[in-house]
């Protein structure tokens, strides 16, 4: 079995009107150093397979086809295997 820990993030080319929201905010509250905020993110789940390579291909289609918008957003992947104890 593995753990799939995926790290989506919008492109540097698109406006992160979340992240800019942050950086206002922090502004407001005094904190003038804070610049270029993005927000990602964080999603993990497991794989019940032993096979690395099937892992790796079933999470890309995962976050091909639903967890990150491809025009906008990139992801990266990180597997660890975990004991079936």
């Amino acid at each position: 079995m593995y753990k799939a820990k995926i790290l989506v993030k919008r492109r540097k080319s698109i406006l992160d009107p979340q992240g800019k929201a942050s950086e206002q905010g922090a502004k407001l509250l005094g904190l003038n150093n804070i610049s270029k905020v993005r927000i990602d993110k964080s999603i993990q789940f497991f794989i019940e397979t032993s096979d690395e390579v099937l892992a790796k291909t079933e999470a890309t289609e995962f976050c091909n086809k639903l967890l990150a918008n491809p025009i906008m957003e990139d992801f990266e992947i990180i597997l660890e295997k975990v004991n079936e104890s």
